[in-house]
């Protein structure tokens, strides 16, 4: 079959590798469909997050149809269509019991569990579909094939006629961006909630704040296009290379700040003062793996007693973190792994009402092989791209242009 594998920083590429095969009696194959490319893979790409080895197949949101399940798999079927969450989950361990799908304890087996809790000096996460061999080491969704283990857990059904692109983002952008609006608790009618990064997951992130209520959504970015996507929503937009970020947000909200910030952008943030260029230069050296603008700016900006809600994936230890100021404001923290599998079915009710149509972010439309040019589109934003979606079976041609 076809993926996109990883070959080294900075480069990725389409080869022909084994087809996937059942490993236990508790997996399934699924033929995809739909991929697509995620801001976090281009962490993978600029080589941020250690454990990736020559060759892994990368991609973590996709879907497609079921050729092959294991005897024991009793929810789903061969020729079901199916969605599947970026994170693997048992379902049976205790995170999982209660909803921390992914924290799951059974989907990370040692040794990456171990080289986790040597990294970070803490429990492992679970597993993830197409990053690192510290978080599982398995193959990732941007192929023709790709093995689902617990697939009981891990793929729920799409039963009506939704299209691909209508529904592939329940797999990651749309619960993310949903769960950081949620864990800020917002107040219906008269927070106001501010997000920097207008990316996909910034976006949904803004959307899911109006669809919970909140008064008023204010999102950050320095890109025209990106910006232009979060008006047309109905939010505030402030280009922090025209405006000083924090003057902007603390007149839009008389003075006081955003009840909550959300930070969709993560640890390749670009921004600009003293505090960046340190950033830039200790990630380029390796004595960092993060760049922490935008959380300093979240911190910053939030009124006192406020949330930071922090989506954005983050991989080691920083400096210069505002702390003082996020003691003396009593602020509150959500960060985390998505628990995908809380909110596909809700999110796809969602969906099935008309509240949202998630095919908006789509810019570019290609072929698997077209992933590799693709990849650096993304990551430079040129050509207005927010989202790409590849097709895995689509003959090698032109990149379509939403």
């Amino acid at each position: 079959m076809k993926a996109v594998v990883w070959q080294g920083t900075n480069k990725v590429g389409v080869e022909r590798v084994p087809d996937p095969t059942l490993i236990l009696q508790t997996d399934a194959i699924v033929r995809v469909t739909s991929t697509a490319i995620c801001g976090s893979d281009l962490h993978l790409l600029d080589g941020f997050i250690p454990g990736m080895e020559r060759g892994d197949i990368v991609g973590h949101e996709f879907m497609g149809e079921i050729v092959e399940v294991g005897r024991d798999v009793r929810n789903v079927k061969v020729g079901d269509r199916v969605v599947v969450p970026f994170n693997l989950a048992c379902g049976v361990c205790d995170p999982c019991r209660r909803g921390l799908f992914s924290a799951c304890d059974n989907s990370n087996p040692a040794p990456n569990a171990r080289t986790v809790e040597a990294l970070y000096g803490a429990m492992s996460p679970g597993g993830l579909f197409g990053y690192t061999h510290m978080f599982g080491g398995y193959a990732g969704g941007q192929a023709q094939f790709v093995r689902v283990p617990f697939a009981d857990v891990g793929c729920f059904k799409i039963e009506s006629d939704l299209r691909d692109e209508q529904v592939l983002f329940l797999t990651d952008i749309f619960p993310t961006g949903y769960q950081a609006a949620e864990q800020c608790g917002i107040v219906p009618g008269r927070d106001v909630v501010a997000v920097f990064g207008a990316g996909p997951v910034g976006q949904f992130a803004a959307r899911s704040a109006l669809m919970l209520g909140a008064a008023h959504v204010i999102v950050i970015d320095r890109v025209p296009e990106r910006l232009g996507m979060a008006e047309a929503a109905g939010c505030q937009v402030i280009n922090y290379e025209k405006e000083d970020v924090l003057l902007a947000l603390r007149d839009a909200t008389g003075g006081r700040g955003p009840d909550h910030v959300i930070d969709g952008v993560g640890l390749e943030a670009h921004g600009h003062g003293p505090g960046a260029l340190l950033d830039t230069a200790e990630q380029k050296m390796r004595m960092s793996f993060d760049r922490i603008t935008a959380v300093r700016w979240a911190i910053l900006s939030c009124a006192k007693g406020g949330t930071v809600s922090m989506p954005g994936v983050y991989a080691g230890l920083v400096d210069k973190f505002p702390l003082g100021a996020a003691f003396g404001k009593g602020l509150t923290f959500r960060l985390g792994q998505t628990h995908t599998h809380r909110y596909v079915l809700p999110l796809l009710d969602r969906i099935q009402s008309g509240q949202i149509d998630p095919s908006f972010v789509i810019t570019h439309r290609a072929s698997l092989d077209e992933a590799p040019e693709l990849y650096k589109t993304f990551r430079d934003k040129h050509d207005g791209c927010v989202k790409v979606v590849l097709d895995p079976w689509g003959q090698p041609g032109e990149v379509q242009k939403v």
